[in-house]
């Protein structure tokens, strides 16, 4: 059975389904290893993004942060179970889901996570602002 990147949704709340398509897509994008362009794509030009302690502003630097979230990593698959908009027609969510990496040295990890995502209309397309991840960085590091 292929992975779904389909996350639950609050029920009664309405979600844009360009949001709904928007994180499908981003997950997907997150758990390939050589899309740091198009990953970097997902956010506006001014965006900031915070995963754990790494703190990235603007293109440039998410680029590069992107590329560093690799170099260890030989394989991610991030299932984001729930997003939790903040009311209907809202575009900032909170996310909760787990991220299974495998190292390149072949060890596992299965982390949770929390996530703040702010959304905006870029060229008519979803685009992040503003995405801060809280994860336990030392789980990864302490994978088996």
């Amino acid at each position: 059975m292929a992975h779904s990147y389909k996350s639950e949704y609050p029920a009664g709340v309405q979600v844009d389904d360009g949001i709904k398509a928007f994180f499908e897509e981003f997950y997907k994008t997150s758990d390939t290893p050589d899309a740091h362009e198009k990953y970097a794509d997902s956010f506006t030009k001014d965006a900031t993004i915070i995963v754990a302690s790494k703190k990235a502003v603007g293109a440039e630097e998410i680029l590069q942060l992107r590329k560093s979230m690799w170099t260890t990593i030989a394989s991610r698959l991030h299932t984001p179970h729930k997003i939790f908009p903040f009311g209907s027609g809202s575009s900032e969510v909170m996310l909760y889901g787990n991220v299974v990496y495998t190292l390149k040295d072949g060890r596992k990890a299965d982390v949770e996570w929390g996530a703040r995502a702010s959304l905006v209309k870029d060229g008519g397309r979803w685009k992040l602002q503003f995405y801060q991840v809280y994860l336990d960085s030392a789980a990864a590091q302490n994978a088996k």
